[in-house]
């Protein structure tokens, strides 16, 4: 029998998956070549299914004789490998994000004269719209929770953008970018709610006067609407005993991770470094707190990180690699946060380069709002493993609504407003799931 190859990445089967497989029986016996998480999630969000769910998915259709995995994008490696005498694709990749890919797989077969058998693209099926319906159904506390966790194992790093209520999560939900030259889909892999942002939109002070009943009806606005991961700025996390309970609450909503700083006292905003009072808390007692944290949370998905100040306050690197260190052994946590006012970067990536020699493996957290020259691929070559970008939704919406309010009365009427600074009502009725027009 001749060589079918067929490359899948869907963890939702329908007619469409089914009539490109029927088609290569045609030809001869079918190799699907299954998409590993990681390479999935190399050019777009998660799957919903783990490999070893999927694979099992495909090794139960009638007619698939082996499945094996897929490790890129790239075809090569398995073609090489395999030889197959046809690939069959559907034909909706010779356009667009796949073009490059479809046009690698028609060289390498030319090398043992293998050919491209391609299916025209079934219609009446959206991949797009039935996965929102799986993601609904499947948007879980216990899934959602655990998304994070994943994608630190499957991702070069996790990038992050701030949401401060359900609009701003929609937005941060479905932007993406179009790369078709290296055929990637850019989405941010997950939220941060953060307590500068949750404040100023209620016009309060960052100063934890906005309490977390208030920050969970927040948490709970952004996750009726999305389904990414949600980090959640915790200031300093309040007393430890306290702290247990807010860590359980937090589990059991679904939110995937907190991270807590090493300040005490009246709390004061770290972009404002010396210029305002930065009082660290003693690096033990902090430990304790996360500690405490830990041993309070009954899932092994929930992560808690420590955001360390010393560079902040002005204490120099060697007291954050010490206070690191502490929070790592004694406090146990997942992972630290290492913040920095300066706009150079430098003592950010000598911290990156210090710690790295003590672990390799501890996620690193960096919000890069001072030092924002920097590409998240290069923070990444520093050390990092999560990219904050941790309040540009609040940033860039102000100025946006101060424009259209001072036009409105600067010309005694909206017409100005509308056309400058504002999109059509359908358009934002379109933002809104469900909303009939």
């Amino acid at each position: 029998m001749k060589k079918v190859y067929i490359a899948m990445s869907a963890d939702i089967i329908h007619n469409g998956h089914i009539n490109i497989i029927k088609e290569g029986l045609k030809y001869g016996d079918v190799i699907i070549g299954l998409l590993t998480d990681k390479a999935i999630a190399s050019y777009k969000r998660m799957p919903l299914l783990s490999f070893e769910e999927r694979k099992a998915i495909f090794e139960n259709i009638k007619g698939v004789k082996e499945v094996v995995s897929q490790d890129t994008l790239d075809y090569k490696n398995n073609l090489e490998k395999i030889k197959p005498d046809y690939v069959v694709h559907g034909d909706d990749w010779r356009t667009g994000v796949q073009r490059n890919i479809r046009q690698n797989v028609i060289e390498i077969l030319k090398k043992w004269d293998g050919k491209l058998i391609e299916v025209p693209y079934t219609k009446d099926i959206s991949s797009t719209t039935l996965e929102m319906e799986a993601r609904n159904v499947l948007n879980t506390p216990d899934y959602r929770r655990s998304k994070l966790k994943k994608l630190l194992d499957l991702k070069p790093f996790v990038s992050v953008m701030e949401a401060s209520n359900g609009l701003t999560g929609l937005i941060v939900e479905n932007s993406k970018v179009v790369d078709e030259e290296k055929g990637t889909i850019k989405e941010f892999d997950a939220m941060w709610v953060s307590s500068l942002c949750d404040s100023s939109f209620k016009g309060k002070p960052d100063i934890e006067l906005v309490d977390l009943t208030s920050r969970l009806n927040t948490i709970e606005e952004i996750m009726e609407v999305t389904t990414k991961p949600i980090i959640l700025d915790g200031d300093t996390g309040g007393k430890a005993e306290h702290f247990t309970y807010n860590v359980r609450t937090l589990e059991r909503l679904g939110v995937s991770a907190i991270i807590i700083e090493d300040k005490t006292g009246l709390k004061q905003n770290s972009l404002f470094g010396t210029e305002a009072k930065q009082v660290l808390d003693d690096p033990h007692l902090f430990a304790q707190k996360i500690r405490a944290g830990k041993k309070a949370q009954v899932t092994k998905d929930f992560l808690i990180f420590a955001r360390i100040e010393a560079l902040i306050a002005g204490y120099g690197i060697d007291e954050a690699i010490l206070r690191a260190k502490i929070y790592i052994e004694e406090g146990l946590a997942d992972g630290i946060m290492i913040h920095s006012k300066e706009k150079d970067g430098k003592e950010i990536k000598e911290f990156l380069k210090q710690f790295r020699e003590y672990s390799k493996e501890i996620p690193v957290i960096l919000v890069p709002t001072s030092y924002n020259q920097f590409t998240e691929e290069e923070l990444h070559e520093w050390g990092a493993n999560i990219i904050i970008h941790a309040n540009h939704m609040l940033r860039s919406a102000y100025p946006a609504m101060k424009n259209c309010a001072e036009s409105v009365l600067k010309h005694h009427r909206s017409l100005e407003a509308s056309e400058d600074y504002c999109i059509g009502i359908k358009e934002v009725l379109s933002l809104i799931p469900g909303t009939k027009q």
